[in-house]
């Protein structure tokens, strides 16, 4: 199979229209008309998802966080971000990633899926098409009401972490959650008119946390990883569905910092 092949695929799958317009997806780095034979998913583009790309022997690179996030003067060695540019280049490797567009179009209903909402909604609204109204995050009930407490020690679980930071009284009753993987502190505004008791999301400053607990919701952060890493299975498993004459590895999901 050719990239072209994968690209016009993923773009039905996965279309890029759904991407902000500061956002960077698509074939970031490799050649059109290359092969493919082999993929490495990874959340991030970092140097052990390269090394490990040319230990398995990948053709191609698939994350979520783009690595050119941000415009290149240089492309050299001595740089982070060029370093491992130019070993893809040197390496043979092509790399994909799907960022935004992901978050909007699939992120949100694994995070709603796996932390048991109930009839969910889209949380921060960026518009509409022919298939409804479409943005980030998802909103919905639970089976049944959880104190905050009991509702932690679940993402807890479906995170797969040690801890969390949560913001509110651990004996509050949760009746309707949200959830904003990533960095989702935009979508609290949003989760407190959707009458959300708390939201679930990472990266929210201390400021922001306690305001949001003055304001009415909870907060649950459970870090920019921890609500993401589903993107590793999930692609895993989509890949091998569309194209199942390709080898499709996943990265070892791992928290990328230790809690001492």
């Amino acid at each position: 199979m050719k990239i072209s092949d994968f690209l016009a695929a993923m773009e039905n799958e996965v279309p890029a229209r759904y991407a902000c317009s500061w956002d960077h997806v698509g074939l970031l780095v490799g050649d059109r008309d290359a092969e493919v034979c082999r993929i490495l998913v990874a959340l991030d583009a970092g140097d052990e998802a390269v090394r490990l790309a040319e230990e398995k022997g990948c053709d191609l690179i698939v994350t979520h966080h783009p690595l050119l996030f941000h415009p290149m003067e240089r492309v050299i060695e001595q740089d982070v971000i060029g370093c491992r540019v130019r070993r893809m280049i040197r390496s043979g490797i092509s790399y994909f990633a799907m960022h935004t567009n992901f978050d909007i179009v699939k992120m949100a209903d694994i995070n709603a899926r796996d932390l048991g909402l109930t009839e969910p909604r889209v949380l921060e609204k960026m518009g509409e098409d022919e298939n409804g109204v479409f943005g980030f995050g998802r909103v919905g009930g639970l089976e049944a009401p959880l104190g905050l407490a009991a509702f932690a020690e679940r993402v807890k679980k479906v995170c797969r972490l040690k801890a969390v930071r949560v913001y509110g009284d651990p004996e509050a009753v949760v009746r309707r959650a949200a959830v904003a993987s990533g960095s989702g502190k935009s979508a609290i505004p949003d989760a407190i008119r959707e009458g959300a008791d708390v939201i679930v999301t990472g990266d929210v400053d201390y400021h922001t946390a306690i305001d949001s607990v003055a304001g009415g919701i909870a907060i649950i952060d459970a870090g920019h990883y921890g609500t993401e890493f589903c993107f590793i299975d999930y692609t895993v498993h989509m890949l091998k569905s569309m194209f199942p004459e390709i080898e499709v590895i996943g990265q070892e999901i791992r928290q990328p910092y230790t809690i001492i």
